[in-house]
């Protein structure tokens, strides 16, 4: 299976329209355009992750905007997009068609490409933020601190399964789909595009 987006290259950096974040304000939040082919046969459901390879693990440090966060700090994952049970039909989703601005509390536990939406960890990021606080589903994309000097890797992850539906909470998480689709993988394929708000990141 192969999968590719016409929204940025593979490997590049991803413009800000995708972004949440962009210098100094939002950015347009929309969601990239994905398509894939080359299916295995047996396929009955896909499940998508947007996961932030490159995010601080110390909450103290990326509130310090006074100080700029080391290329070498300890770094975790920072999950974007969760879709589960998405048609085995559906070979793309269009740019901007599930997300498109930034929604403050969150989007709702809606549907993205024929799937259930799951929950970014935004909604973990904002928690106690009386502006912004909720339960973040659906796209929300790249926000890194301004003062990260590690250009951040934002990878696309498309799992073909076996199943037509997971067996998941209602407020699902990317966990939670790494979990209920284990022994349900018949193959992957990912892409990621890059992104950073600091001019001195490399």
């Amino acid at each position: 299976m192969k999968i590719h987006s016409s929204s940025f290259e593979h490997r590049q950096a991803i413009p800000a329209e995708f972004a949440m974040g962009q210098a100094q304000e939002f950015g347009g939040n929309r969601n990239p355009q994905l398509a894939w082919k080359d299916v295995p046969a047996g396929t009955k459901s896909f499940a998508l992750l947007c996961i932030d390879t490159d995010a601080p693990t110390d909450g103290a440090l990326v509130a310090d905007d006074g100080t700029p966060i080391p290329v070498a700090h300890p770094r975790g994952d920072f999950v974007h997009w969760v879709v589960a049970d998405i048609p085995a039909s559906t070979r793309e989703i269009p740019a901007g068609s599930c997300s498109h601005g930034v929604t403050a509390h969150g989007k709702d536990a809606g549907v993205d490409a024929g799937g259930r939406r799951g929950m970014n960890d935004y909604t973990g990021w904002f928690a106690g933020d009386a502006a912004m606080g909720g339960q973040y589903f659906g796209y929300d994309g790249p926000y890194p601190p301004a003062h990260d000097l590690r250009v951040h890797r934002y990878f696309f992850r498309l799992f073909a399964l076996d199943v037509q539906r997971l067996e998941l909470s209602e407020a699902f998480t990317a966990g939670g789909v790494f979990q209920a689709m284990r022994a349900h993988v018949l193959t992957e394929a990912a892409i990621y595009g890059t992104y950073t708000l600091n001019p001195h990141a490399g």
